[in-house]
């Protein structure tokens, strides 16, 4: 509960940065410097020195792993004039998915789903500088930076928004595989259901499907509503030649937004084929425990008619009374059995 109290604070009224998560990643910075010709990978604490490590015209890729170290997320901020509000945002992991521009800077704020975990992504883009920001030891991007140090679709002669680009489209691809996988899951799913195999895992799937549909679409739907906001017609931060590769990633989006959405209904109708079929189950254990019992009312008004203390009973006192309750009850279950069969169990 003190947590709660914490986040739920007015951030403008404190100068202090939190992070708000878990995870206890040493934060750790490597630093990409690239051009044209060549593609260094430098650990560089010290971000005063970054002048003297990287030539003048260099592009840089800043990727920060672990979020703990807030002052030192403070001072690379505050090196590229990263304001403060920017800086709240990156440490805030329970932050809303958004997309805006930020002075003079394009700003992500989502996350990626890992083992069905939620891990913190931040992305800024600037002039000559992309920042990503993930909140543990996350190899997420390493793809990129291998095409870096290969110069895939020479992407080293191109401005800094194009690795913005390949990045945010790296994060929205694996929106798309991850719903994807969640279709896969509910046509397996439906097949289950379809056999009738109602079962408490299937339940369980389904409740774990519904969480998984829901964080994603709550991750990414506000970012394919904000997606114009860094893509309008005069943002100075985005080349002209690279904008086919944001309507690229906005494709992408769209792809992502409409798979989680048609989920929806899905998801819904197997909820309502999971009753169905739990009511019908149901209904048949309810029915045959009502066959047996229908069996038994004739056995039971005899037991309890010989039960009654009438002190003059002949068939009591009868040698055979015994054997001929016995076939008397018999046949009287026998009786109602075949009669309830003949009557196809109705």
């Amino acid at each position: 509960m003190k947590n709660e109290e914490q986040r739920m604070k007015n951030n403008l009224l404190s100068e202090r940065l939190t992070y708000n998560g878990d995870n206890g990643t040493h934060t750790h910075v490597h630093l990409i410097c690239y051009s044209a010709e060549h593609c260094d990978e430098i650990v560089c604490q010290d971000f005063d020195k970054i002048a003297s490590l990287t030539a003048p015209d260099d592009k840089l890729w800043i990727r920060v792993h672990g979020l703990k170290d807030t002052e030192y997320i403070r001072n690379l901020c505050t090196y590229f004039n990263i304001n403060f509000l920017m800086m709240q945002d990156i440490l805030n992991v329970d932050h809303p998915s958004k997309i805006e521009k930020n002075g003079d800077f394009n700003f992500v704020v989502t996350r990626i789903f890992h083992d069905d975990t939620a891990i913190a992504i931040r992305l800024i883009q600037g002039n000559n500088v992309v920042l990503t920001f993930t909140e543990g030891e996350a190899r997420f991007f390493d793809d990129a930076a291998k095409a870096l140090e290969n110069n895939v679709l020479k992407i080293r002669t191109r401005s800094s928004d194009y690795l913005f680009s390949v990045l945010f489209n790296e994060v929205v691809s694996s929106y798309v595989s991850q719903a994807i996988e969640i279709g896969d899951q509910l046509d397996d799913l439906e097949t289950e259901l379809l056999a009738a195999t109602t079962s408490y895992n299937i339940r369980m799937q389904l409740q774990l499907l519904r969480k998984r549909y829901m964080e994603i679409k709550r991750t990414v739907v506000p970012l394919k509503d904000q997606y114009s906001r860094i893509v309008h017609p005069d943002s100075e931060l985005i080349n002209e030649t690279n904008r086919p590769f944001f309507n690229d990633v906005n494709d992408h989006l769209l792809n992502a937004v409409q798979l989680t959405e048609g989920y929806r209904e899905t998801l819904s109708s197997l909820m309502d084929l999971y009753i169905s079929n739990s009511d019908m189950r149901m209904n048949y254990i309810m029915k045959r425990l009502t066959i047996v019992s229908t069996i038994f009312i004739p056995l039971t008004f005899l037991v309890g008619v010989w039960g009654m203390n009438f002190k003059f009973m002949p068939e009591l006192d009868w040698k055979y009374g015994y054997l001929m309750a016995w076939g008397i009850m018999l046949a009287a279950g026998l009786a109602s059995f075949l009669i309830l069969r003949s009557r196809k169990w109705q």
